[in-house]
């Protein structure tokens, strides 16, 4: 008998940097973006939208105060491993979302392991 724990993960702060998005051999395609966390201690932390998540970061500006709700993926390429925070919604400062968005992340906030065969990270 197996048990998956699902655990959600948010992190509030100011959106410091927006890359663009990188489209991958295989047609996979990631957009990062950094937060500065709001501690005493400020943490920048980068995060990625894949796929239609990309989406998420069209409503989004650098300097902008955000809540990010987020998975954590981890993966072994060419022996190697990596750890990704994939966000799967992205609130205004004050908690609202935008109702596109709303749309686009659906209710579960599932992220979907298989992106992670494609990427190369």
């Amino acid at each position: 008998m197996s048990c998956m724990i699902i655990l959600m993960y948010e992190l509030e702060g100011t959106v410091k940097l927006i890359e663009d998005t990188q489209t991958f051999g295989s047609g996979f395609q990631k957009r990062e973006f950094v937060v500065t966390s709001e501690e005493k201690f400020p943490q920048d932390v980068k995060f990625e939208c894949t796929k239609d998540k990309i989406e998420l970061l069209e409503k989004v500006r650098t300097g902008d105060r955000v809540k990010v709700s987020f998975n954590i993926r981890g993966n072994e390429y060419k022996g190697k491993y990596y750890v990704n925070l994939q966000a799967w919604r992205i609130e205004n400062g004050g908690g609202e979302v935008d109702s596109n968005l709303a749309q686009v992340t659906g209710e579960s906030g599932d992220g979907n392991l298989d992106d992670l065969e494609e990427s190369p990270f």
